[in-house]
């Protein structure tokens, strides 16, 4: 029995195509049984051990250890998200941006700030946004500010597996086609992906890049905080990990405690007041929420 270790590049009616360490082969698979027995689904960016039947068959044995795992868009071990934000038509949102940062984080991925259109604006508008990517520049988050997206260079972007997020319409097919020139032409893959329609087949692809891949996904179906409980949540604003101990209380939860570290910091500007009410925005969502059976 030959078994030999590859990755998962794409998923699609139950077929999983993985491409080999050894040879760089790709192979077309399918899972065993015993996975659909332990309620395991194998994902796009998996690991895998798969055991060769013919020249372009075979079986997965068993999927390795990830580093993280997304369900909505479905794929592991991803590198970096890159948020795409629009300045204008939709209009520039941060509580948007904090709730993707937030859910991004929370998969203990590395988000990264794409906004688009900057030439749609005038001096002042260009001036606020410039301001807000600053304090997330500061807090240790790459981002850029950018007009026409298809005359630029975004492969230093690209790490690892790289998915893109935000809402349609604001440029993520451009982004695509700045990668990759004429995607909508030689692949039709990612220009599809980007406009799926309901009854067309949502799979999940990596297409291969100098630096690695870009997942084209049908997107983040949802923006809610689902797999977040309140203790998570703070764990995923940076700038508040960075301060916690400061707080008077171990569990400090930043809301109505005494000699909160975050508090302070917001009083004197230290922490965007935005981003403080958009924490506390999220938290209360995730203590007021139904419980799902």
């Amino acid at each position: 029995m030959n078994v030999i270790k590859g990755q998962i590049i794409k998923a699609l009616s139950g077929f999983y195509y993985v491409k080999s360490e050894d040879d760089y082969e790709i192979y077309q698979c399918r899972a065993r049984g015993n996975f659909r027995k332990k309620g395991v689904t194998p994902y796009v960016g998996d690991f895998v051990k798969f055991q060769i039947e013919n020249q372009t068959d075979g079986y997965i044995l068993e999927i390795l250890e990830r580093s993280n795992v997304m369900v909505r868009p479905p794929v592991a071990n991803v590198d970096r998200v890159i948020v795409v934000m629009s300045a204008k038509e939709p209009e520039f949102s941060l509580n948007l941006v904090d709730k993707f940062i937030t859910i991004i984080e929370s998969y203990d991925i590395e988000p990264v700030l794409l906004v688009t259109k900057k030439d749609l604006l005038n001096e002042e508008q260009i001036k606020y946004i410039e301001t807000c990517l600053s304090y997330y520049k500061k807090i240790g988050y790459e981002a850029m500010f950018v007009s026409n997206l298809e005359q630029q260079n975004f492969t230093n972007l690209i790490k690892g597996i790289t998915v893109l997020a935000g809402q349609s319409g604001v440029g993520k097919s451009s982004f695509i086609n700045a990668l990759i020139p004429d995607a909508n032409l030689n692949t039709g893959v990612i220009s599809n992906a980007l406009n799926r329609g309901k009854h067309t087949t949502r799979h999940v692809e990596l297409i291969p890049l100098e630096n690695g891949y870009i997942a084209d996904t049908p997107g983040f179906s949802s923006l809610d905080l689902d797999n977040l409980d309140r203790n998570t949540l703070k764990h995923c604003f940076v700038e508040f990990v960075a301060l916690h101990d400061s707080c008077k209380f171990r569990e400090c939860m930043h809301t109505n405690e005494p000699k909160c570290a975050i508090k302070a910091a917001v009083e004197t500007g230290d922490i965007l007041e935005t981003r403080y009410k958009h924490y506390q925005q999220m938290l209360l969502e995730i203590e007021t929420r139904k419980v799902r059976y």
